[in-house]
C-alpha cells in the first residue's frame, strides 16, 4: 500500500528540527529518534524500533518514489521530500516498511517494532533506585524488567514504577519482573508468646434429705445443690456415701419415724498457669518460612456406608511468616503464630469415645520495624466473674438455717496473653561460634542417681565468666 502524504509547514520543520543533530541510540537507551541511509547503501531487513505515539525520520542519500507499509494501523510512514521519510507509531505491533527509489529499485526495508516507548521509565527507575541496574523493556505488549537490584524492595519499588506507568484508563501492560537480587538478605524472627492465667473456684452447699413420718404417712425429701458454674469441678464419686435415701449412709439424724441426713459440699481451688513460647526462625527475604514444634492427634470423622475415617489435626507451637527487607534497613513482616494445647476443656464425648479439644492462641498481622527493634503485635486482657446461688424457694432466705437450703458456686479468672515479635538481619557465621543445646550434658552416674536424685551432671556453660570469691570489705561498723 503506497502512502505518499504532505504535511503541513509547522509540523514538518518541528519534526525535522527534532530530527536533526539527535544521534541514533540504542533501545537500552531510547528508541531512535533519526536513521541515516547514504547514496549507494541498501539496507534489507533491519529491526527498527518505533515509540508507540512517537516518530522516527529517515534521511536518505537518493530520492524515494514510493513507500509502503505493510499494516498502517500499526505504523504509518509520511514523505515530506524526496530525501526524507517519517515514520509514525499507531499501535502496538510489528510492521514492514519497503523504500523505493525512482528508477524503481528498492532503497531500503525495514521490519518496524512498535511498542511503548520506556526511556522516560528507565531515566524514572534510575532516579528513584541509583543503586540498581534495572531496564525496561516492551516487547510484544508486555513490559519486560531484567537488570540487577540490591534487595527484594528495590526489584518490587521498580516493578510499581511500571504498573503505574503503563497504566492507562485503569487498564496497564503485563509486568514481567525478570530482575535479579544480588543482596540476598537474611532475616531471623523470634516470636515469644506469653501468657498468664489465674482462677479461683469456690463452692459451698449443703445436700439435705431425709424421711418425715406422721402415723401411717410417710414424706420423704432431697436438696441436692446445684452448681451451675462449675458442674464439673466437685466430684461424685463421694456422694454416694452421704446419701439420704442410703441407708447404710453414715451421717444422719433418727428420731422416731422422722430420719435426716446432710453432708456438706465445699471446695476452694487456686489455679495459677504459665505459659511461655519461643519459636524462631530464619528466611531468605521475600520467602515464605514455617515452623512447627508439636504433634498430631487423630479425630474420627464419619463417612458413607457407616466407615469412620481418620483425621490428625496439629498442635503445637508453629509459626509462619514472610520478611521483606525494605530500605533503610526496615523489615516488613507478614507473621502467622499460633500455640495450641490439647485441653478436656470443650471435649466431645460419643459413648465410651472422647474427642479432645484444642486451646489455641492465634495471632496474625503485617508490621514494619528495624531490625533488631520489638513490637507487641497481639495481647490480651481478660477477667471473668460469675456467682451463683441456688436453693429452695422461701427456705433460702431464712437467717442462719437459710444456709442449708442453698448452695454457692464461684468462678474468677484472669488471663493475661502478649506476643512480641523481634526480626534481625543475619549473616551466616563459622560452626565454631554456634552452641548446641545438647553441648556440656552428660548423664548422671548411677550412684548420683541413687544417692543425690541427680539425673545430669551440670557443667560450666563455655563462655561464662568464671567464678570467684569475693574482694572487697567484709564484716560490721561500730561508730
Amino acid at each position: 500500500m503506497v502512502a505518499q502524504r504532505f504535511l503541513g509547514i509547522g509540523l514538518a520543520v518541528a519534526l525535522v528540527l527534532g530530527g536533526l543533530g539527535l544521534p541514533t541510540r540504542s533501545h537500552a537507551d531510547g528508541y531512535p529518534k533519526s536513521v541515516t541511509i547514504s547514496a549507494g547503501e541498501r539496507v534489507s531487513g533491519r529491526i527498527l524500533q518505533v515509540g508507540l505515539g512517537r516518530s522516527v525520520v529517515i534521511n536518505l542519500g537518493e530520492e524515494v518514489s514510493d513507500v509502503i507499509v505493510s499494516n498502517p494501523e500499526v505504523a504509518d510512514a509520511v514523505v515530506r521530500s524526496a530525501r526524507r521519510v517519517f515514520v509514525f507509531g499507531n499501535k502496538a505491533g510489528q510492521a514492514s516498511l519497503f523504500l523505493f527509489g525512482r528508477a524503481g529499485n528498492q532503497i531500503a526495508s525495514f521490519d518496524l517494532a512498535v511498542e511503548n516507548d520506556t526511556t522516560d521509565l528507565n531515566a524514572m527507575i534510575r532516579r528513584s533506585i541509583p543503586g540498581a541496574e534495572i531496564r525496561a523493556e516492551s516487547v510484544n505488549g508486555n513490559m519486560v524488567l531484567s537488570g540487577t537490584a540490591p534487595s527484594t524492595a528495590d526489584a518490587q519499588r521498580a516493578a510499581d514504577l511500571a504498573a503505574r506507568f503503563t497504566r492507562k484508563e485503569g487498564e496497564g501492560l503485563p509486568v514481567l519482573n525478570m530482575i535479579s537480587v544480588t543482596g540476598k538478605d537474611q532475616v531471623h524472627l523470634k516470636v515469644t508468646v506469653a501468657e498468664v492465667e489465674r482462677s479461683i473456684i469456690k463452692q459451698l452447699g449443703v445436700n439435705l434429705g431425709g424421711n418425715i413420718g406422721i402415723g401411717n404417712y410417710n414424706v420423704g425429701f432431697n436438696n441436692a445443690p446445684g452448681y451451675t458454674v462449675n458442674s464439673n469441678v466437685v466430684g461424685r464419686s463421694a456422694a454416694g456415701l452421704f446419701d439420704p435415701t442410703n441407708p447404710n449412709s453414715t451421717s444422719g439424724f433418727i428420731a422416731g419415724g422422722t430420719q435426716l441426713k446432710a453432708n456438706i459440699e465445699a471446695l476452694q481451688r487456686d489455679g495459677v498457669i504459665r505459659t511461655l513460647a519461643e519459636p524462631t526462625l530464619t528466611a531468605i527475604s521475600g520467602e515464605n518460612a514455617s515452623f512447627l514444634a508439636g504433634g498430631e492427634f487423630p479425630i474420627p470423622i464419619s463417612q458413607d456406608n457407616n466407615k469412620i475415617t481418620v483425621e490428625f489435626k496439629k498442635f503445637g507451637v508453629g509459626l509462619d511468616f514472610t520478611p521483606v527487607v525494605l530500605s533503610g534497613g526496615r523489615i516488613s513482616l507478614r507473621v502467622k503464630t499460633e500455640v495450641s494445647e490439647i485441653t478436656q476443656e470443650g471435649a466431645v464425648n460419643i459413648g465410651t469415645l472422647s474427642i479432645p479439644a484444642l486451646k489455641v492462641r492465634r495471632a496474625e498481622s503485617t508490621v514494619e520495624l528495624p531490625s533488631g527493634g520489638t513490637l507487641v503485635m497481639a495481647g490480651l486482657l481478660k477477667e471473668s466473674y460469675k456467682q451463683d446461688l441456688n436453693g429452695v424457694p422461701g427456705l433460702m432466705q431464712v437467717p442462719i438455717l437459710g444456709a442449708l437450703f442453698k448452695s454457692r458456686d464461684f468462678l474468677r479468672q484472669e488471663t493475661e496473653l502478649a506476643v512480641f515479635v523481634t526480626p534481625y538481619t543475619v549473616r551466616p557465621v563459622a560452626r565454631s561460634e554456634l552452641v548446641e543445646p545438647t553441648k556440656n550434658f552428660a548423664p548422671a552416674t548411677d550412684g548420683d542417681t541413687i544417692f543425690l536424685n541427680r539425673l545430669n551432671r551440670v557443667y560450666r556453660v563455655s563462655g561464662s565468666p568464671a567464678e570467684g570469691g569475693y574482694h572487697g570489705q567484709v564484716g560490721f561498723i561500730y561508730e
